[in-house]
This record gives structure tokens, C-alpha cells and sequence, in this order.
């Protein structure tokens, strides 16, 4: 199959090491079990590691007993739900200081299939970042109404054009991260909460120089239970492109020195 590739290769980064996969959840009880069997048979030797936002419907019960049952299963269990961006994060913290040297991201409903996984660590042997793309040759969409597959083919043009980035799935969700490119991209206070949180650590990643590959996945439509996703959720996220596109394109104009400058952060970009 196609990969897409952003960044120069450089020598091989080589053996991708410990993995854990993050599972970001809420209301997800009927999902998690499957989702998880499912990794674990694609990658028996990764660990999982799930976070749930004390979800009114039990998940963190069921996720507790699937760690009673596997040792490679562990639960963090968050006080409230606060958004995909901050339940990452937390992953990010606690398996960069339990030593993971990858860190995959991986959604519960499963929309995202596991048995791309190997070949997204494959990939990995050769990058900083993989992601899981939809929407490059070989990538597609299942259960999608046109429109949806309309807007989210649009969404990331648009991401694409106006910040300068050669990524063609900037909003994917399914990624795998070198514990070296998370610590190199800064991540904190200032990192995007939301939808636009994949965006902003792909924007990251390009600015920061890492070598990013872009793996063709099919994209799975939930089958239980209710999305997310809503308009005012996409709304956000098309303001904070264009601001920072704005931004961006209007620092070109003026013939700044981006390389040698510090990045703006979040909170001056609202500004």
C-alpha cells in the first residue's frame, strides 16, 4: 500500500522498542472490550492503557476487570470528562515516566482498526510519527454519509493549505509517537484541547523537523453507541485553523525568521 511521508529520513531510528496503547474513553462499555481484545491479538507483546473520564455508564468497571484478567491492561482513572486533548495528555505523562518509548493513540469505538497497528510500528522503524490516514491512496472511509466524508476530506485541505503543512490526514486520530518526538514537540498548558488537539501536535511535529508517515488505514464507522463529535466541536476547531493559519501566513508576508523565532503559544494566539 501507499504511505505519505513529511520530513527528511535521516538514518533509520530503528527497533520502535516498548509500546502502550492509549485508549481515551467515556460511555464506552460495550466497545472496550472488543477494541482491547482486538489490540491484543494485533500487537500480544504492546500494553493498553486506558483512560476513562469517570464515565456515568460503568467503563472504568469493565476496565478494571479486563486489567484483573490481563497484566498488559492498566487503567487511569480521570475525575471528569475534560476532553480528548487533556485525557492524552495525561497518557502522555504517565507512560513517558513509566519509560514507553512508543505511545500509540487508539479511539475505543472502534473505529480504528487494530490490525493496522503492526504495520504502523513497521512504518515507525522510519519515522517520529505515524498516522493512520484516511485519505491518502489506499486509506478509505466505511458508513460515512457522503457529507461527512465531504467535510472531513475538506476540513484537512483546508488545514493542509492555510498552515503549510504536506500531511494529508491532519485530523486523524489513530497515531503512533516516539517517546523522543513527544518530548521534542513541548507539549503543556499551551497545547490544544478538542478536536483541533491532533492538529495542533501534527503542527508541532512538522515545525519541529520530525519525519512523519502517513500509513493508508479503513476508517469504521461506530456501531454502538453515539459520537462525540458535534457541530459546535467542529466550529472550534475551524476558528482555531484559521487563526493560526492567519498568523502564520501573515509572518510569512512579512519575511520573519520562523526557524530562529519561539512559537506563539496558545494563549497569545486567542489573543
Amino acid at each position: 500500500m501507499t504511505q505519505a511521508s513529511v520530513g527528511s529520513t535521516g538514518s533509520r531510528r530503528g527497533p520502535v522498542g516498548q509500546v502502550v496503547v492509549l485508549i481515551p474513553t467515556f460511555n464506552e462499555r460495550e466497545n472496550l472490550p472488543q477494541i482491547v481484545a482486538r489490540m491484543r491479538t494485533a500487537v500480544p507483546e504492546a500494553d493498553v492503557l486506558v483512560l476513562d473520564d469517570n464515565s456515568p455508564d460503568g467503563t472504568g468497571a469493565v476496565a478494571d476487570d479486563l486489567a484483573r484478567d490481563d497484566r498488559q491492561v492498566r487503567v487511569l482513572h480521570r475525575p471528569g470528562k475534560e476532553g480528548l486533548g487533556a485525557a492524552y495528555l495525561a497518557g502522555f505523562e504517565w507512560a513517558l515516566a513509566h519509560g514507553y518509548d512508543v505511545l500509540v493513540e487508539l479511539d475505543a469505538d472502534g473505529s480504528h482498526p487494530p490490525d493496522r497497528l503492526p504495520a504502523m510500528l513497521e512504518a515507525l522503524r522510519d519515522a517520529d510519527v505515524v498516522i493512520g490516514s484516511r485519505w491518502i491512496p489506499g486509506g478509505s472511509v466505511v458508513n460515512w454519509p457522503r457529507h461527512r466524508e465531504l467535510l472531513s476530506r475538506g476540513s484537512n485541505l483546508y488545514t493542509r493549505i492555510l498552515l503549510g503543512m504536506p500531511v494529508h490526514d491532519a485530523t486523524a486520530g489513530f497515531r503512533a509517537y516516539r517517546a523522543s518526538a513527544l518530548r521534542t514537540l513541548g507539549l503543556g498548558d499551551d497545547t490544544a484541547q478538542g478536536y483541533f488537539f491532533q492538529v495542533d501536535l501534527t503542527w508541532r511535529a512538522v515545525r519541529a523537523g520530525l519525519r512523519i508517515v502517513e500509513v493508508p488505514i479503513t476508517f469504521v464507522e461506530r456501531e454502538v453507541g453515539a459520537s462525540k463529535m458535534s457541530q459546535d466541536i467542529i466550529k472550534d476547531s475551524a476558528v482555531r485553523v484559521t487563526r493560526r493559519g492567519v498568523r502564520y501566513r501573515l509572518e510569512q508576508l512579512k519575511g520573519l525568521p520562523r526557524v530562529a523565532r519561539r512559537e506563539p503559544t496558545w494563549h497569545q494566539l486567542e489573543d
